[in-house]
C-alpha cells in the first residue's frame, strides 16, 4: 500500500523553485528544463528541486489521461 502525503513529505521548502524560476522571467518547466540541461551551473538543491518538479508535473499529465 502506498504511503500517505509522501509527496507533502518530499517537498522540503514549498514554492522556493517556483521563486526562483520567476526570478528569472521563466515559468517553473522551463527553469526545471533548464536546470537539467545545465546541471553543473546550478547547486544540488535546484538540481534536486528541478527534478522533483519535472516528476510531480508529470505524474500530473498521466494521472490526467487516466480519468
Amino acid at each position: 500500500m502506498a504511503r500517505k502525503g509522501w509527496i507533502q513529505k518530499a517537498i522540503k521548502r514549498p514554492g522556493a523553485f517556483r521563486q526562483k524560476a520567476q526570478a528569472r522571467g521563466m515559468s517553473t518547466r522551463e527553469f526545471a528544463q533548464q536546470v537539467k540541461a545545465n546541471p553543473k551551473r546550478y547547486d544540488a538543491r535546484t538540481r534536486k528541486q528541478a527534478s522533483l518538479a519535472l516528476t510531480l508535473m508529470n505524474m500530473n499529465k498521466r494521472r490526467g489521461k487516466k480519468r
